[in-house]
């Protein structure tokens, strides 16, 4: 059976950036690396709104990139 091992975990936050020249909504990504892999959603979720105060921006929403190893 195979198994999966996390290896690294990224924090992207997706802020409004309003509508492009074209009048398409335009986004603007922030991400950050080095995220414990063992991070609740809970605990993203309070560190994306702590960082969001700290914007301009309004935060769209927060996305969390897991690259994993895949084992036999």
């Amino acid at each position: 059976m195979a198994e999966t091992v996390i290896l690294d975990s990224q924090l992207r936050l997706v802020f409004d950036m309003g509508l492009n020249e074209k009048g398409e909504p335009a986004v603007k990504y922030k991400n950050y690396n080095n995220i414990k892999t063992i991070a609740t959603p809970e605990q993203l979720l309070q560190a994306a709104a702590a960082i969001a105060e700290l914007q301009t921006e309004t935060l769209l929403h927060v996305e969390r990139n897991d690259s994993h190893q895949v084992m036999a």
